[in-house]
């Protein structure tokens, strides 16, 4: 193996695949990158067994090979390099040299036999999506995703392609975002994501970038220009989102994002550390939120909003409002209520986009 690449194209290699490599691993050969040098260039590879990123970079190849090196110590030699030409050489089976300017390195690596697979995805039959759209679906859903062990399907992001739109819904069991946006071609599939996964779309792939996507029997695979990533999906059904949406919320409450927002930190400041329970009282043209917690003490705010319906009394979680309402791409929302007990949705006012966009939160029992 024998090559020489630039400083910027190494480091680029590396970053793209460094978030696929653990931080601590009993396997040694998982906290190593995979380098390959090939007649396309230079393909950098990292892995978690969960997620595995791959990229190929430009680099004149002077003899092909491949060995398996420590990436953060190799992220750490290049960063601090001099900007000139690196080069790099087998210097041994598994010791490799590198040189830049006067700069002299001979790292220890491991043989490639030794670094995993990846997964056998085929990309002939793949869905194409702009990978713009594709993180504007992440970025508004996945933060509902569950964080805890009990329920594992939760803790992934229900990707639903469709021939005429794609959708991807995630839910906590107490707060639950939504969105579509149209599509066109591709079959139809129900896919559990790790939210980790569709964060390496996110991070990688431009918006512009026409991103493929394909699946195995348990993988997904994502391809855009040089650079893959292929992860573990979810297997099991998927909870009937569907039925817990309602229908039938009949009082409306349309009010400033950013005064909401700015209200229920305040109050959030006062609420019990474990329900972080605040009451809102919708009257009118008002808004009045208020929490008593028995050991701390008690605060009240009060808001001008556009309310119809019968005044309303209901209970929340002020951090999944709060963290609904970031993600709300308008600056005015609009909540719908049906009763003190029914789940309350969310959704943007005057979005003139097509994507449609809604999140619903479950409410939580006042005690007086």
């Amino acid at each position: 193996m024998k090559f020489t690449i630039t400083r910027e194209q190494l480091q680029e290699g590396l970053t793209a695949v460094a978030a696929a490599v653990p931080a601590k691993t009993t396997l040694p050969v998982l906290a190593n990158v995979l380098v390959e040098a090939t007649k396309q260039g230079l393909r950098l590879s990292g892995t978690d067994l969960d997620i595995a990123v791959s990229t190929t970079v430009a680099a004149d190849v002077d003899a092909e090979g491949a060995v398996t090196l420590p990436a953060k110590k190799l992220s750490d030699i290049v960063r601090e390099l001099p900007p000139a030409p690196i080069r790099m050489s087998a210097a041994g089976e598994q010791r490799v040299a590198i040189e830049c300017g006067r700069s002299r390195f001979k790292l220890l690596g491991l043989p490639r036999e030794e670094f995993p697979s990846f997964p056998a995805v085929k990309f002939d039959k793949a869905w194409t999506a702009s990978a713009g759209v594709v993180h504007k679906l992440v970025t508004h859903v996945a933060f509902a995703a569950s964080t805890e062990e009990s329920r594992p399907i939760l803790n992934g992001v229900l990707w639903e392609l469709r021939p005429d739109r794609m959708r991807m819904v995630a839910t906590n069991g107490h707060r639950l975002a939504k969105m579509d946006v149209p599509a066109s071609g591709g079959s139809t599939a129900d896919l559990i994501v790790p939210p980790k996964a569709l964060e390496q779309i996110r991070r990688l792939y431009a918006p512009e970038a026409e991103l493929e996507v394909a699946k195995s029997d348990n993988h997904i695979g994502f391809r855009a220009g040089s650079t893959l990533v292929f992860s573990r999906l979810i297997e099991g059904p998927y909870p009937n989102y569907e039925q817990v949406i309602p229908r039938e919320n009949d009082k409306l409450a349309t009010i400033d994002k950013a005064a909401m927002t700015a209200a229920l930190r305040r109050m959030s400041i006062v609420a019990s550390d474990q329900t972080h329970r605040i009451r809102l009282a919708f009257t009118g043209g008002t808004v009045r939120f208020s929490v008593q917690t028995p050991d701390l003490g008690e605060a009240q705010d009060e808001l001008p909003v556009t309310y119809e319906g019968e005044p309303l009394e209901i209970g929340f979680n002020a951090m999944y409002l709060l963290e609904i309402l970031k993600y709300m791409p308008t600056d005015e929302v609009r909540l719908s209520f049906k009763a003190p007990e029914r789940a309350a949705t969310v959704e943007p006012v005057g979005w003139n986009d097509p994507a449609s966009y809604m999140a619903l939160v479950m409410p939580l029992r006042l005690v007086d």
